[in-house]
């Protein structure tokens, strides 16, 4: 996202893009989902954010990106697309077996990390949200393969990191675009 089709740094925002809502569905779905894992909630897991995942992660990321191909957002719409797919699938894969669940991760973790690279020049929100997004990937992927609950957890609170700095930058962005000069920092 950048700072220019935000309105994070812009006095007022058009309206037509449709990252604050992409960063915002996506944040609190890693939230959730981070949360979650970690097991700080007494009598819950992984499973109980399925239904969240599917349709704010899986179906309103899914519109945000098109949303965002449609208006020439290629990056925003190229990673909420894929990213809403990824929720989407992985929302409905609870009889994956250990194998095929690590292999998805794995290369869910791959794509993770073209992000990180692709948007490596936009700022440090997008380092931050795609670099700890890969990080929490490719540790959950090895502790499904593994089945180590506590290399879970940690991927865990990686995730829900990177769920926080996504909801923080689109909040950033819709606060500064509402008030016409930056309240919370973005840089």
């Amino acid at each position: 996202m950048s700072n220019e089709a935000t309105g994070a740094l812009n006095a007022r925002s058009t309206g037509a893009d449709a990252g604050n809502l992409g960063y915002l569905a996506l944040g609190l779905t890693l939230l959730a989902y981070g949360l979650l894992s970690t097991g700080i909630f007494s009598g819950t897991a992984v499973g109980n954010s399925a239904h969240l995942a599917h349709i704010v992660g899986g179906l309103t990321l899914f519109i945000a990106g098109l949303w965002q191909l449609r208006g020439g957002e290629g990056f925003t719409g190229t990673a909420f697309t894929s990213l809403g797919a990824f929720w989407a699938t992985w929302s409905t894969a609870s009889g994956a077996g250990k194998n095929a669940a690590g292999l998805f991760l794995l290369l869910w973790a791959l794509l993770a990390l073209t992000l990180t690279a692709a948007s490596w020049n936009a700022g440090l929100f997008s380092r931050v949200v795609y670099g700890l997004l890969t990080v929490s990937l490719v540790l959950s992927a090895i502790a499904t393969f593994s089945t180590t609950a506590g290399l879970a957890k940690t991927a865990g609170w990686i995730a829900a990191a990177s769920g926080l700095a996504a909801w923080y930058w689109a909040t950033a962005s819709l606060t500064n675009g509402a008030w016409g000069r930056e309240v919370l920092p973005v840089k």
